[in-house]
């Protein structure tokens, strides 16, 4: 064990980032600081907090890295926080990147509106982010209803030789087939573009005058087309949206109760509300929400593309400094203020009863999970319940097995933790076999919850009971079936050791909860399954047409992107690739349309 009081002696009064590290070399905490050794010091002071002071009983070490400013820290903090996800820090769960819509360039033609997600790497506008993907789809529908702009891939775009779907329904200008003009189709894009930059009153004032000069020219069929435009835009800006002071902004607020934090945020784009968002992050005991926010600000907004402005219902420590890092990060000017008046202060008082909301939400499920967590405890007679994972199989008729295993723990479902697991080297149907397996790979590492849960009779439990014993560990293994009418209710169990079923009808808590992690396995199987399925059919299906090889088939998916694509092209997008004849590519075209194209 380290002597802590000598390290703190030989720090410097430099910046740096700190990690408390216990017994077995686990980091128990990560934090920064401007003067690494006034800092790392007052963790040894006698008069701590009670959640300091039972951080330190586990401490035997405290490793330091030095940067050169207070900044670096601060981003060097995060990392660690995200990849090490140490006990006592504050953990944000949903990490996932917030969806955009994506305006390809400007001195393109005919540039796509689309929906996008991830790093930014196509050279283009990026609007957003969106609160869910939802928001966005809705969003590029309206969008369509007003500007005819193209939606529809690139790959799809260049192999098109007639319209499609979406123009014959008046949602897109034909610009694959030359049925716009560039110039005409590049106003369409500016003004997608100013209404997506919230800049509504310069869009309807643009549509207001070329109304009223198309009906000077007397052209009263375009002057009515922008009429209606002129309207729908009105429309959307009442039926979506909610008027701000205009610009984007996020506005955050907090709620505390019974140890749990929640957080919402507003997303403001435009000057329009396009939704809220709940988080949850995982808060050590003790943790104030100023605290809570501090702590989520860094981890949501780096490498997020945060808006110009936050508001936060709290203030915050270090918030100079975090704002500059952000707009470092982000390549603009972050501010974040906590509004004391003014529409900002209403958005505040709004955020702060959606998180409000939603705690009270959270806390209700929670309760209530853990009560039926209880009951199925005492009805199974276990000494200990608070994880259980369920193991299903989906195929069909033995093709593209799948096997799915779901996470519950004390709050629910943990999907961070769901796994599939393609199954081999089996008979096909073999469902007993495909259980075994799958339970040999998902244990091989992870460890063992509190209750193995089998979709399935008294076979499947004894071959996951026998998997469990390869593995030399042991667990209580529950089969769950479907009784003789396949309703619920008549479900019955099975332990390893009991070839006959019981019932769980004196313990309905117990059994909807075990029924709804049945439920949710079969429904995560059946998904994988039917995608592993269409999958195999397409490549299956290509591969065995006559004269497709590697190299075709290679220029087939590069020309038109995928099979899935492939199998929906025109044949006169085919007979146009390199190296695909006008045979072959009727080959092609009959494989996967002589069934649709067939009259009943």
């Amino acid at each position: 064990m380290t002597d802590l009081k000598q390290l703190v002696r030989g720090l410097g009064d430099s910046p740096g980032v700190y990690r408390m590290v216990d017994a077995a070399g686990a980091v128990l905490y990560v934090g920064k600081a401007r003067n690494l050794r006034r800092r790392v010091a007052s963790y040894l002071r006698t008069n701590k907090s009670p959640r300091t002071a039972s951080l330190m009983r586990s401490v035997v070490d405290i490793e330091v890295t030095v940067t050169h400013t207070e900044t670096e820290a601060l981003l060097l903090e995060n990392n660690l926080i995200k990849t090490l996800k140490p006990r006592y820090n504050i953990l944000l769960r949903d990490d996932k990147s917030y969806p955009l819509i994506f305006l390809g360039r400007s001195d393109e033609p005919f540039p796509r509106l689309a929906f996008h997600r991830g790093a930014r790497r196509l050279p283009g506008r990026y609007f957003g982010p969106y609160p869910s993907a939802t928001a966005v789809r809705e969003t590029l529908n309206l969008l369509q209803k007003v500007f005819p702009v193209r939606q529809c891939e690139d790959s799809v775009f260049r192999n098109r030789t007639r319209p499609c779907l979406q123009y014959q329904i008046k949602r897109c200008s034909g610009p694959c087939v030359g049925l716009i003009q560039p110039a005409d189709y590049q106003q369409d894009v500016e003004r997608v573009a100013l209404f997506l930059d919230g800049r509504s009153q310069a869009l309807l004032s643009a549509l207001k005058a070329d109304m009223t000069a198309a009906a000077a020219r007397q052209d009263y069929e375009q002057a009515a087309l922008l009429r209606d435009r002129i309207a729908m835009v009105g429309s959307l800006q009442e039926r979506q949206y909610v008027d701000n002071q205009g610009g984007d902004a996020d506005v955050i607020a907090v709620a505390e109760d019974c140890g749990v934090i929640g957080l919402a945020v507003i997303f403001i784009r435009g000057g329009r509300q396009l939704g809220s968002k709940a988080f949850f992050p995982r808060v050590p005991e003790g943790t104030s929400a100023e605290e809570a926010l501090a702590a989520f600000l860094p981890q949501h907004y780096l490498g997020q593309n945060p808006p110009p402005r936050i508001y936060t219902g709290l203030p915050i420590a270090d918030r100079s400094l975090l704002a500059e890092v952000l707009g470092s990060d982000a390549g603009h000017r972050v501010e974040i203020r906590v509004p004391a008046r003014g529409a900002p202060r209403h958005w505040v008082a709004l955020a702060q009863s959606n998180a409000s909301d939603a705690l009270r939400r959270r806390l209700a499920e929670r309760a209530g999970w853990e009560a039926r967590l209880a009951a199925t405890r005492v009805a199974l007679g276990l000494p200990h319940l608070v994880r259980v994972e369920c193991f299903d199989i989906s195929h069909t008729g033995g093709e593209a097995t799948q096997a799915s295993c779901v996470a519950f723990g004390p709050e629910g479902a943990i999907k961070a933790d769901y796994r599939r697991f393609r199954i081999e080297g089996l008979t096909a149907g073999d469902d007993y076999g495909a259980i075994e397996q799958a339970v040999l790979r998902r244990y091989e590492k992870a460890p063992l919850p509190d209750l193995v849960l089998i979709d399935g009779g008294g076979g499947q439990v004894a071959r996951a009971a026998g998997a469990l014993a390869r593995l030399g560990v042991s667990a209580p293994v529950l089969g769950i079936a479907k009784g003789p009418r396949r309703h619920f209710g008549d479900e019955e169990f099975y332990w390893p050791d009991s070839p006959a079923g019981w019932t769980l009808e004196d313990h309905p808590q117990a059994l909807l909860l075990l029924a709804e992690i049945r439920d949710e396995a079969h429904r995560f199987a059946i998904t994988g399954h039917r995608a592993a399925r269409g999958r195999a059919r397409l490549v299956s299906a290509l591969d065995a047409i006559p004269g497709i090889g590697p190299k075709r088939r290679q220029v087939l998916i590069k020309a038109l992107g995928s099979v899935r694509l492939v199998a929906q092209a025109e044949l006169a997008d085919l007979e146009r690739l390199p190296g695909i004849t006008p045979v072959l590519a009727r080959r092609i075209y009959d494989t996967f349309h002589s069934e649709t194209d067939q009259c009943p």
